[in-house]
């Protein structure tokens, strides 16, 4: 059920779902962080996923759930545009179309006036080389508002799933949009890519006049692309000839994830109520979750720190 008492003003929306490097996702809940988002809505998508496993803990079944769908909600108080972040666990399996359609009537019923969604480019790009991002928008004057803005225009190809189709469904209902594609090296595909989603909020925040401190994503940045660097080095200096194949079974090859201990978990813990106390710092958060494999386990709770 969507929030019909927000009294928004000329709202824009911005939309993610997992993907390549976590670009859009990352982008969205750093977003939802600095802002200090409230949680105004629920999806009901009941209909469109099915469920196709059981969870299993310490012996006993459980149902599995179906994917989420929540729009949180932020006022500017600088009074030029409001903001929605609509973020999906999931893109469904088929109905696609229909689902944009759906989200569109909706958030156009609240007001909103543009639809941004942001999304990774995969390149051959260098770890060390710095992110571009691409853009496509659903007219030509918006596209001239992104080219003045430093953007790279996506002069062909297609917008695979839900960050496409909803800009294509928001044309049909007479609203523009864009998407914003954050550049990752594609070789680290299957890794976070915090450097792509910091291009993509320096670019929005020049879009939309937000001031937001990007410092902890510039971090982030910095000490993904030393990892990927090292990887990358040792790939390089084998003696072996490697195709991208093989580079995807060295990355294949990375550390598990740490098992959850007391220590793990009491940290996770800490993490949770600094958190709950102040939202600006449920990024660093989720880095942790994402770092140990452990956000798709502590989502639910995670994106509740932001009902209030």
């Amino acid at each position: 059920m969507f929030a019909d008492d927000l009294h928004l003003h000329q709202p824009w929306l911005v939309a993610a779902w997992p993907g390549m490097g976590n670009v859009g996702v990352n982008a969205a809940v750093y977003l939802l962080s600095k802002l200090e988002m409230t949680l105004a809505a629920e999806f009901d998508v009941a209909d469109l996923f099915d469920v196709d496993r059981v969870d299993v803990e310490q012996g006993v079944i459980r149902l599995g759930r179906r994917p989420r769908h929540r729009l949180f909600a932020w006022k500017d108080p600088g009074n030029r545009h409001d903001l929605l972040v609509f973020l999906g666990e999931a893109q469904p399996p088929v109905g696609k179309y229909n689902f944009c359609r759906q989200l569109i009537r909706n958030v156009r019923g609240m007001g909103v006036e543009r639809v941004m969604t942001f999304a990774a480019m995969a390149t051959a790009m260098r770890p060390k080389h710095g992110s571009r991002v691409f853009a496509a928008a659903t007219n030509p004057v918006l596209l001239e508002e992104m080219k003045r803005h430093d953007l790279t225009v996506l002069e062909s190809g297609n917008i695979g799933g839900l960050n496409g189709v909803l800009l294509g469904a928001a044309a049909e209902e007479g609203l523009q949009g864009a998407c914003l594609m954050g550049e990752m090296p594609q070789i680290f595909a299957q890794l976070p890519s915090p450097k792509a989603s910091l291009e993509i909020l320096k670019a929005f925040t020049r879009l939309t006049g937000i001031e937001l401190d990007l410092s902890e994503l510039a971090e982030q940045g910095r000490i993904m692309e030393a990892q990927m660097q090292e990887i990358l080095a040792k790939v390089e200096g084998s003696d072996e000839e490697t195709d991208e194949g093989e580079e995807e079974s060295h990355l294949s090859q990375l550390p598990e994830p740490e098992r959850l201990d007391p220590q793990v978990e009491a940290r996770i813990e800490q993490l949770f109520e600094q958190s709950a106390n102040d939202r600006s710092k449920a990024f660093e958060l989720k880095q942790e979750l994402d770092r140990l494999g452990l956000f798709a386990k502590y989502e639910d709770r995670f994106l509740d720190l932001f009902k209030h």
